[in-house]
């Protein structure tokens, strides 16, 4: 099937939103504006709506009716929707494009195009910018659109709608799927390991600095960048829960005596200093790799004392985590939460006799190893999402999905 291709811009009526005026109010009336954030992928959320200056003489150039098409010019370019409309005045923000289609192209027929390229990578190569990339507007008018006839490219929307809402489920199915294996997790460590008041009466009842050692790492600074003794360091972004993730791991110098005592040893715990709050104190044990490691600031490092298995070190920090125990004691600056190895230390921590430890750590390891399995499964299916989407959108714009339908039908 052949359908002819044209420019956007032969089409459609494209524009871009009204900056910001910084300055000094001019005494203009306050209109609500859309802006990049208010823009998703088919959806546009006016919970949050900011408000700017606009003159009479711009209400109508800047203005945003039923049936329009929002583009996202910065961000990630292409997201789009379609304005459905309301009742009072509405504007949008130079981080907008509005697509007017004209009557030879369906406003739902371009908006899964635009969704097409995106997702394609195709958009991002007519971006300039070299930090932030954006979609000039004469770039956009340039953005290829096959163009069948109206009543076929709602055929097209409607079939593609009927294959992308199975595929809608699919991903809220995996999306209940990692919420519910999260909350099995947490199950399973509240379980064998109890709050402090449930504790068994042949379980210790002591605090994390009466179980081991709990220390800061050291400090980056740019002197430390090169030098004769340059040697790998783990950060926040390399200590996972119960995984540590050594594909960007970063080198620094360190003079003198100083890496001895930031060097990690096998069984020691880390944990994230800094992070979202639900996800503070995330734990992993340091097992060897890689080898000859220290650790940065941004961690804190446990090493158990004779009667603590750094094993069940690491359950009681994973329960902790779960539980919000590390959220009570966090502190926020901006939308990070920070624990302090003060605000650690004096945090409970239970220490069963050596052979409960091990039966724990046995019962643990087999049950979170099931979930893991389990976890795998999901991860593998949620990948695979981006890709049958966009192979649905590329069948749809090469007149496949059509064909096969009238084959069916």
């Amino acid at each position: 099937m052949t359908w002819p291709v044209v420019p956007l811009g032969e089409v459609a009526a494209t524009a871009l939103g009204k900056m910001l005026d910084r300055g000094r109010t001019k005494g203009h009336p306050y209109v609500p504006y859309l802006r990049n954030v208010n823009v998703q992928w088919g959806r546009i959320d006016t919970h949050d709506l900011l408000t700017m200056e606009m003159a009479d003489e711009d209400r109508e150039r800047f203005a945003v009716r039923e049936g329009d098409l929002l583009v996202c010019e910065g961000g990630e370019i292409g997201r789009c929707a379609i304005w459905q409309g309301r009742s009072d005045y509405l504007a949008f923000q130079k981080a907008l494009h509005r697509v007017r289609p004209g009557d030879a192209l369906d406003a739902r027929f371009l908006r899964y195009v635009l969704e097409h390229h995106a997702r394609n990578g195709a958009l991002a190569k007519l971006a300039t910018g070299s930090t932030i990339a954006h979609l000039p507007q004469q770039q956009l008018r340039r953005v290829p659109v096959p163009l069948p006839t109206v009543e076929e490219q709602r055929r097209i929307v409607d079939l593609l709608e009927d294959h992308l809402s199975r595929l809608n489920a699919a991903d809220e199915y995996v999306r209940t799927a990692r919420l519910r294996l999260k909350r099995m997790i947490k199950s399973i460590l509240v379980d064998l390991i109890p709050d402090v008041a449930d504790y068994p009466e042949s379980w210790q009842r002591v605090t994390v600095v009466d179980a081991g050692s709990v220390e800061l790492g050291r400090q980056r600074h740019p002197d430390w960048h090169r030098g004769p003794n340059m040697k790998p360091y783990l950060r926040v972004a390399n200590v996972f829960e119960d995984r540590i993730d050594t594909d960007d791991v970063m080198t620094m110098h360190w003079p003198d005596a100083t890496f001895d005592r930031f060097r990690l040893h096998p069984g020691d715990v880390l944990l994230n200093e800094g992070q979202t709050p639900d996800l503070l104190g995330r734990p992993a044990i340091y097992r060897g790799d890689p080898p000859e490691a220290a650790f940065t600031n941004s961690l804190m490092r446990f090493r158990a004392h004779d009667g603590v298995l750094p094993e069940f070190a690491l359950l009681v920090f994973r329960r902790h985590m779960h539980a919000g125990r590390f959220k009570r004691e966090a502190r926020i600056t901006t939308n990070i939460a920070h624990l302090s190895a003060s605000r650690l230390k004096p945090v409970e921590f239970p220490i069963p006799p050596i052979e409960d430890q091990e039966r724990i750590v046995a019962t643990a390891t087999e049950r979170l190893d099931a979930v893991k399995l389990l976890e795998i499964e999901v991860l593998r299916a949620n990948r695979r999402m981006p890709a049958l989407r966009r192979t649905l959108l590329a069948e749809a714009f090469s007149g496949r999905l059509t064909q096969s339908h009238m084959a069916i039908t």
